[in-house]
């Protein structure tokens, strides 16, 4: 265990801030978590919805069995208990004419492979396409270069249909970005881990509770080991101390040896000028102005009948691209006539300038060519929740800009889905540079620790492959 004189700052209380701080405090450090919202999970939480009287979260999160680390932090806050796990994702196309992929019994990658042959949504051609271009992605990935993904697909003679329907709706949902803006390198870990390492390895994990009460969990976590979490306390600066740092928030300054920034990219970006300038600082300045935003757009719509009995479905042809039931996912909600639904448009750039009822009667008109109940179902209430800055635009080439936990200055390290994870702007990305900084910080200190939890390996004949 460390020293308890050793005390560590934490910024920021989204994943990649609680990632870190429970590593650190489990480890024996005293933590100080600074959130600047009343509550933990940053940009994954959810809040009372002022015009519905409803806990609804920002936006829908999931994972996949590969995100390890994240797994590893659900166990910490003895929370592994509130994921429902599925490995059946179903497809509908207007008209309701479902498609479901789901393993087999063959090895893998070949354990969707049955699935896939009986699947209406795609032709002979779509499928013989689909099978071609996943076939680059199984011995590795394709090096982070200038080429976008959909560049890729087109030189890889994909069918219309097959991007349509399989390339887009995945990588739209998993990167919020649009095929034109997405790097093939992370384009191909996405399809590589969600369809070809194992079957284990791509199945969806949902919360059965609301985000913020998932992760205000680290709250007791932290203190039950000696550390602090601050609320509504926001960084402003920092200044160099004796043997340290000082964080000065809200009106008070926090001491401490070593300092953890876990912000988003733009708050790095705004926090900079107060730190001490030097070639490194101007350098990671420079790399921070060349982020981008991505939004999403989450729908959430209350009927007053079932109209479907699905938990989930991935919607092809229209706007809306995911709806998920939580009348059936969230205990809160079950046992009633009426249906709670979330309804998700990722990379919603389109749709951002609408107004709220404009949104509402898109996602209804849309939500009745797939449920045709919903055209007799009475709306009680909605929201619409415009997330613009939900996610960093993961771009072909930005993996060069990404910094890694070690910053321009002695003690401090950075974290965040932004920084050098080896992940996409994802719920795991956060994590895992969380849990990548924290080991930065302890070794700084003179301890060895590691975090960072071990990725499910290949299994099948993807053994072969992957060697």
């Amino acid at each position: 265990m460390a020293p308890p004189t050793h005390t560590i700052t934490v910024a920021g209380g989204g994943l990649a801030g609680i990632a870190a701080a429970c590593a650190l405090a489990d480890s024996g450090y005293r933590v100080q978590l600074l959130e600047r919202r009343p509550y933990l999970g940053g940009r994954a939480s959810s809040y009372e919805h002022p015009g519905t009287g409803e806990v609804i979260d920002n936006c829908q999160h999931v994972l996949i069995g590969r995100c390890t680390s994240l797994i590893d932090l659900y166990r910490r806050l003895d929370s592994l208990d509130a994921i429902r796990w599925y490995d059946r994702f179903t497809f509908l196309t207007p008209g309701g004419r479902a498609t479901v992929l789901e393993p087999g019994s063959l090895p893998a990658p070949l354990h969707s492979s049955m699935a896939f042959l009986r699947a209406p949504a795609y032709s002979l051609a779509d499928k013989i396409a689909i099978a071609r271009g996943l076939s680059h992605f199984l011995s590795d990935l394709p090096r982070d270069t200038s080429e976008d993904f959909a560049h890729w697909l087109h030189r890889h003679h994909q069918t219309q249909r097959a991007i349509d329907r399989f390339w887009r709706p995945v990588l739209v949902s998993a990167l919020n970005e649009d095929l034109e803006r997405i790097s093939v390198h992370y384009a191909a870990k996405v399809f590589r881990e969600s369809f070809l390492l194992s079957p284990e390895s791509g199945r969806m994990g949902i919360p059965s509770i609301p985000l913020s009460e998932l992760y205000n969990r680290a709250i007791g976590y932290i203190e039950a080991r000696g550390g602090q979490v601050y609320l509504r306390t926001s960084v402003e600066s920092l200044s160099p101390a004796e043997n340290g740092w000082q964080a000065h928030a809200a009106g008070q300054a926090f001491a401490s040896d070593a300092v953890v920034l876990a912000l988003p990219f733009e708050g790095m970006a705004g926090l900079l000028p107060t730190l001490p300038h030097n070639a490194h600082s101007e350098e990671l300045g420079t790399h921070l102005a060349q982020f981008e935003h991505s939004p999403i757009t989450g729908i959430h719509l209350w009927l007053d009948r079932e109209v479907t009995d699905l938990d989930h479905a991935v919607l092809l042809d229209t706007t809306i691209q995911w709806m998920f039931n939580k009348s059936r996912l969230q205990p809160a909600h079950r046992g009633t006539e009426a249906s709670y639904l979330e309804l998700v448009v990722s990379a919603s750039r389109s749709i951002v300038p609408l107004s709220r009822q404009q949104i509402i009667d898109l996602a209804l008109r849309e939500l009745a060519l797939f449920f045709p109940a919903v055209a007799s179902a009475k709306l009680l209430k909605a929201a619409v929740v415009k997330e613009v800055r939900a996610t960093y635009s993961i771009r072909p080439g930005l993996d060069r800009l990404r910094p890694h936990a070690a910053s321009p200055w002695p003690g401090i390290f950075l974290a965040g889905d932004w920084t050098a994870s080896g992940w996409p702007a994802t719920m795991e990305g956060a994590t895992r540079s969380g849990y990548l900084a924290a080991e930065a910080a302890a070794r700084a200190l003179g301890h060895a620790r590691t975090f960072l939890v071990p990725e499910l390996p290949p299994t099948g004949l993807m053994r072969v492959f992957s060697r």
